[in-house]
C-alpha cells in the first residue's frame, strides 16, 4: 500500500512522470557533485600547496649575482653603455705594483718602514692595466706538490740571492734547475717549523700544535710571510692561515706565498690599520715583522680588534 505524499505525487504527475523531469534531476545532481567537487579541491590544494621561497643554496652564486647586480647599476649610473675592457700593462712592468713607490714614499717624508709601504694617496697617475705574467711563468704544480715546489722562473728572485742567502735559507730553499724545493733532504727544515710551532703551542698553555683546533684557532694572520713554511704547516693541521706582507721589490714574500698556493696579500699594520672585520682571526703570528706593537701605546694591538691570542716570537731563529 502506498504512502499518502507517494499518492499525492502520483496525482501530480501521473501514473508515470515525464522524461522531461527525469533529465531534469539527473541534470541538477551532475551540476551539483560537479560544484562540490570543484570546491574541495580547490580547498585541498590550497592547504597542502606551500609556496617555496626561491632561495639561493650556493653561497657563491648569490655572491656573484650581487656582484653582477652592483657592476651593472654603476654602469647604469655612470651613463656608460658598456664597460671599457682593460689593456695590458707594457714589458717593462712586469714587477709594477699598483700605489708603490719607495723614493716617493721618502720624500713625502714617510719613515720607520711606512716608507716601505703602499701610498696611493701619493700616485695621482694611477694605471689601470693588466700586469704581465712573467716572461718564464709556468703553470704552478697541482697541490699539494705546489706546496713544497714552484717553478724559480715565477717569482723574482735569482740565482744569486740564493746563494748569497745564509745557511738557514738555504737549507729551507734548494735550487733544483729551473725548480724551488722548500724541503731539504735530510728534513731540517720540516723538523724545524714543527718545533717551532709545538714552542708557539707551549706558549698559549697547550701540549702541542695538534691542538690548535681544540682551542678554538681556526684562523691565523701570519704577519710577515716569508717563505710561507709556518703557514704551510698551519695548513697541514687543518688551520687556515693567511699571511700578509710589505712589497719588496726584489723579491716578495707575498709572491712566493701565492706561488705555493698559500693566501696571501701585500700589505702591514705599520701605517694603518687593514680592513679585517672583528673577530676575523683567532691568532695572530708575528715573527721579526718589524712592527713595534707598543709604539703608540696599544693602538696597533687595539687597532687588530679581532684577535683573541696574540704571539709575538721574536725571540730565537724565526722560521718563515
Amino acid at each position: 500500500m502506498r504512502s499518502s505524499w507517494i499518492n499525492k505525487l502520483s496525482v501530480i504527475l501521473g501514473p508515470r512522470p515525464p522524461v522531461s523531469w527525469l533529465l531534469l534531476c539527473l541534470i541538477s545532481v551532475l551540476a551539483l557533485i560537479a560544484v562540490l567537487g570543484s570546491s574541495s579541491s580547490n580547498s585541498f590544494e590550497s592547504v597542502t600547496s606551500i609556496p617555496v621561497p626561491d632561495i639561493y643554496t650556493n653561497y657563491r652564486r648569490l655572491k656573484e649575482q650581487a656582484a653582477i647586480d652592483y657592476l651593472e647599476l654603476r654602469t647604469l649610473s655612470l651613463g656608460v653603455s658598456r664597460q671599457r675592457e682593460l689593456g695590458l700593462c707594457g714589458k717593462e712592468q712586469e714587477n709594477y705594483v699598483p700605489c708603490y713607490n719607495v723614493s716617493a714614499n721618502l720624500l713625502a717624508g714617510f719613515k720607520d718602514g711606512e716608507e716601505f709601504d703602499r701610498h696611493c694617496e701619493l700616485s695621482r697617475d694611477g694605471q689601470r692595466c693588466l700586469v704581465r705574467p712573467p716572461k718564464d711563468y709556468k703553470i704552478p704544480l697541482r697541490w699539494p706538490a705546489g706546496r713544497d715546489v714552484i717553478w724559480s722562473g715565477n717569482v723574482k728572485i735569482t740565482k744569486d740571492q740564493f746563494l748569497s742567502s745564509g745557511s738557514m735559507t738555504k737549507r729551507l730553499m734548494l735550487l733544483e734547475e729551473n725548480q724551488i724545493a722548500f724541503h731539504s733532504e735530510d728534513g731540517l727544515n720540516f723538523d724545524g717549523v714543527k718545533e717551532y710551532s709545538r714552542q708557539i703551542a707551549e706558549m698559549i698553555g697547550l701540549g702541542s700544535d695538534s691542538e690548535f683546533l681544540q682551542a678554538g684557532v681556526r684562523t691565523v694572520l701570519d704577519i710577515g710571510c716569508g717563505f710561507g713554511s709556518f703557514a704551510a704547516h698551519l695548513v697541514s693541521l687543518k688551520l687556515m692561515a693567511v699571511c700578509i706582507a710589505e712589497y719588496e721589490a726584489t723579491g716578495s714574500q707575498v709572491q712566493l706565498a701565492l706561488e705555493r698556493g698559500l693566501p696571501a696579500m701585500i700589505g702591514n699594520f705599520i701605517s694603518r690599520q687593514l680592513p679585517y672585520p672583528s673577530l676575523s682571526f683567532d691568532m695572530v703570528h708575528c715573527a721579526q715583522c718589524g712592527i713595534i706593537w707598543d709604539k703608540r701605546g696599544t693602538f696597533e694591538v687595539v687597532g687588530l680588534g679581532m684577535v683573541s691570542i696574540m704571539i709575538n716570537f721574536i725571540h730565537g731563529l724565526p722560521f718563515e
